[in-house]
């Protein structure tokens, strides 16, 4: 934790074993509410890797999770397949003109 305060760091990855049983165990669902408002306390956005379902990105969106990684979004992709992906996304994005806040889901956006 002393790391936090000593390296200039501006995004804490939740790992993947605090996800796996998110939505089966309390202990973890506290432990993730708990690095979320830590983080997001030390103005430090959230990264979860590991979200393989819809009900995990359902409750890492309630509590604020800023951003995600996993099999729910995409298996892994060879380099042109991740290039092609990004850009329809991109394309998809510029169409819906999403605000950044309202994207990542972000309690920050108040610190800009």
């Amino acid at each position: 934790m002393s790391y936090l305060r000593i390296f200039p760091i501006d995004k804490l990855k939740i790992d993947r074993s605090f996800i796996a049983e998110l939505t089966t165990r309390a202990d973890d669902a506290s432990i993730v509410q708990a690095i979320v408002s830590l983080a997001h306390g030390l103005r430090l956005k959230v990264v979860a890797e590991g979200v393989e379902t819809l009900e995990q990105l359902k409750f890492l969106q309630s509590v604020g999770c800023d951003q995600y990684q996993g099999f729910h979004f995409s298996e892994p992709l060879p380099a042109t397949e991740f290039a092609e992906l990004v850009s329809r996304w991109q394309k998809a994005e510029d169409r819906f003109s999403v605000d950044d806040a309202s994207r990542t889901h972000s309690k920050l956006a108040a610190y800009r």
